[in-house]
């Protein structure tokens, strides 16, 4: 059965899933980068920005494993890009080049209208303006019976496990202190929403928490 997952999100030790002040130059908000370092060292992260080597341990099966039997993501507007309010025009089209990682439909949550583009390597982006559960029958499917992703930012992960709507979360728990940004859990009781099953891993750069409901 297919399941809705947030997979390799990663959060500081003081919670925050990113920094402040995002934009073009601080993708993350500032100082967000240095919770994903242990994404950042792994082969497919290499792979995915065309370059070649990285790390082929712990690290790097959760990031591998995060794009096992994927049919579909969502992401938020911050995600997709620092562009806030009217689309000016149709130029921008993500962080990660002609030929994004995702190579499924993705579906953006924002309040301006965009029409779908497809981009190299079967990624179509299509934006949702009608919120988070039009987004999800949609991404269901367009999955076709596989798993359903969630991607960031700290926002739309809040809206979703706040609807009810998550079956699995992967955090990755990297050794940071942040200080200030998007906090993941600021008045959410997780306990509240079922989830109380935690499988630990230690990576390289990270702490890996599966966590999944009783």
């Amino acid at each position: 059965m297919a399941k809705v997952k947030l997979l390799a999100f990663s959060v500081s030790l003081d919670g925050f899933g990113a920094g402040s002040d995002q934009d073009l130059n601080h993708p993350l908000g500032f100082r967000g980068e240095e919770a994903f370092k242990w994404m950042f060292e792994t082969k497919r992260f290499a792979e995915m920005t065309g370059q070649t080597g990285g790390s082929e341990g712990v690290d790097n099966r959760f990031a591998e494993k995060s794009f096992d039997n994927i049919g579909s993501w969502i992401m938020g507007r911050n995600m997709f890009g620092p562009i806030r309010g009217d689309w000016p025009d149709n130029e921008w089209k993500g962080w990660w080049g002609e030929d994004p990682p995702f190579h499924t439909p993705v579906f953006v949550l924002t309040h301006y209208p965009r029409k779908s583009f497809e981009m190299k390597g079967g990624t179509v982006f299509h934006f949702v303006t009608d919120g988070i559960q039009s987004a999800l029958e949609q991404a269901k499917e367009a999955a076709s019976g596989k798993d359903i992703r969630i991607g960031g930012g700290v926002s739309t992960f809040r809206q979703f496990l706040q609807a009810g709507c998550l079956d699995e979360i992967h955090l990755a728990l990297s050794p940071v202190f942040l200080g200030s940004g998007e906090h993941l859990f600021a008045g959410i009781d997780m306990s509240a929403f079922g989830f109380n099953q935690f499988q630990k891993t230690e990576g390289e750069h990270a702490t890996h928490f599966v966590i999944t409901k009783g």
